[in-house]
């Protein structure tokens, strides 16, 4: 677990310097950027590294599988924002707007 945690918070890290860089080249605050970690297909306990290491906006493409994963971890973590991305299908837009602060 804490390996994971490591490699999650060294690779967040790295993402963000590479944004910060971007911005710097651009003339454009990196405060103005926000990071969406795609959580998909990941365990929760990858989720709550990411946590651990300042992330707090989260991507999944499965209403079911953000449906099982988020609402406890909002508990512990109220910041923390999904967004939900990719195609959706009718029958899961009210699970959707429940579970979500975004859909794009």
């Amino acid at each position: 677990y804490s390996a994971r945690m490591t490699d999650i918070a060294r690779n967040l890290g790295i993402v963000r310097e590479r944004i910060a860089e971007a911005c710097a080249r651009a003339n454009r605050d990196p405060g103005g950027v926000t990071l969406v970690a795609v959580s998909k297909t990941h365990p929760t306990d990858a989720v709550v590294a990411a946590l651990g290491a300042g992330q707090w906006v989260f991507g999944e493409n499965r209403v079911q599988e953000a449906a099982q994963k988020f609402p406890g971890l909002r508990e512990n973590h109220p910041a923390l924002r999904l967004h939900l991305i990719g195609g959706l299908q009718t029958n899961k837009a009210r699970d959707a707007v429940r579970v979500a602060d975004v859909i794009e």
